[in-house]
């Protein structure tokens, strides 16, 4: 096992990472490469669409190619926080922890919107804090800890929408939508060869160890962002806030999460310095979850979308 030390050294077991995941995922690469930059920066990844999209195979291919521990709680209006946590029971005359599905490395939480608030702010403290608190008692997660909510963004019935305030939590938002017809015909064709996802995902072989993510991470970190870069990170964000279109504009933290993607935009395309085009081409699945239009273009069907188009068209990037 080599571990990435250099960038030369990131190249290798980044292209197999993301080649495993394309062999499974077909007409999902604007979404893969959103995942991959939050996975290499420690992040946090809210994806949206509507079912059918592949939103849960994404994550257990990533994880399957990655060799991360998996888990996967699915989400429903009677689930209780014990139930994601873990619980303490009587064994033998004292109490034993029990460890909840929550203690993953890579965490898969269906349907997020579905559970109510309460059992929301377990998971969702825990991804702020990489702790979790039973019985008083604060148990570590792990510096691998990342958790993949999935929704569905057209069914509200039996829903608890995220708050802004726990929206920000997720480094990205990802929005999965439907695959090109060519993609969509070749994932018919595997089909039809009697290639089923699940049971080859189940056979896939880890093309990563832990170590090697914990050093792709590393190198992440390293990635160069020069003061030029981080003043147009800055603009962007400043300008969300005077936007009359939005009732409320990107935070400080939304502008930490700006150049956090951008190192790992860069590292995904075997760069050590990140670029404007970084930051331009992940400014929507950073801030789109991060910003709230004002009523009148809400109920014109406008979206955070077509606001963030308009302000990264008109801040000037460094050349």
């Amino acid at each position: 096992m080599t571990l990435p030390g250099s960038l030369d050294d990131a190249a290798a077991p980044l292209a197999a990472l993301r080649e495993a995941v394309r062999r499974r995922i077909v007409g999902q690469d604007a979404a893969l490469d959103e995942v991959l930059a939050a996975l290499l920066a420690r992040g946090h990844v809210l994806l949206e669409g509507v079912p059918g999209v592949a939103k849960t195979l994404l994550v257990r291919v990533l994880a399957a190619a990655s060799g991360a521990r998996f888990g996967r709680i699915q989400f429903t209006p009677d689930l209780m926080p014990a139930d994601i946590t873990g619980t303490s029971v009587l064994r033998e005359g004292r109490f034993e922890f029990r460890a909840g599905p929550i203690f993953a490395d890579l965490l898969l939480a269906d349907e997020i919107n579905r559970a109510p608030a309460k059992t929301q702010a377990a998971l969702l403290e825990a991804m702020q804090e990489r702790f979790a608190t039973v019985d008083g008692t604060r148990h570590a997660l792990g510096e691998r800890f990342t958790v993949f909510a999935t929704q569905n963004p057209v069914e509200f019935e039996g829903t608890y929408p995220l708050p802004e305030a726990q929206l920000d939590r997720f480094l990205v938002k990802v929005r999965m939508e439907y695959p090109d017809a060519e993609s969509e015909q070749a994932m018919l064709a595997a089909h039809a060869r009697g290639e089923d996802p699940d049971t080859l995902v189940r056979a896939d072989q880890p093309v990563l160890e832990p170590a090697q993510l914990d050093a792709l991470r590393a190198a992440c970190d390293r990635v160069t962002v020069t003061p030029e870069v981080i003043g147009y990170i800055t603009a962007i964000v400043r300008a969300t806030r005077e936007d009359p279109a939005l009732a409320l504009g990107a935070s400080p933290r939304a502008a930490v999460a700006l150049l956090r993607v951008a190192r790992a935009a860069a590292l995904l395309d075997g760069r050590d310095f990140a670029t404007p085009d970084d930051v331009k081409g992940f400014a929507p699945a950073t801030l789109r979850h991060r910003i709230v239009l004002s009523p009148e273009l809400d109920v014109d069907g406008r979206t955070t979308d077509d606001v963030l188009a308009a302000v990264l068209s008109r801040v000037p990037a460094p050349v």
